[in-house]
């Protein structure tokens, strides 16, 4: 399994209570493909959210947070952390 970064553009205003709930969507179908999420970020005043997730492909995580309503701008691999 891969970690990935992701990021979505365009969600200015986004609140705590939305960002939670785009989150439990990507978690309620994130087995389909094999991917975990682990954790989401916002700035709402810039308007962008970011996704940590474990996945086998960065295909994988378009797919489901397609499928949860909120398609990823930009997916990162992430092949080093300290």
């Amino acid at each position: 399994m891969t970690t990935f970064m992701d990021v979505h553009h365009d969600m200015k205003g986004i609140t705590a209570e939305q960002l939670s709930a785009a989150h439990r969507a990507d978690l309620e179908i994130e087995a389909d493909e094999g991917v975990h999420f682990e954790r989401a970020w916002a700035d709402p005043e810039a308007g962008v959210v970011y996704c940590l997730s474990e996945a086998p492909s960065a295909d994988a995580v378009q797919r489901i947070h397609e499928r949860a309503g909120h398609p990823a701008s930009e997916i990162h691999a992430v092949p080093l952390s300290v």
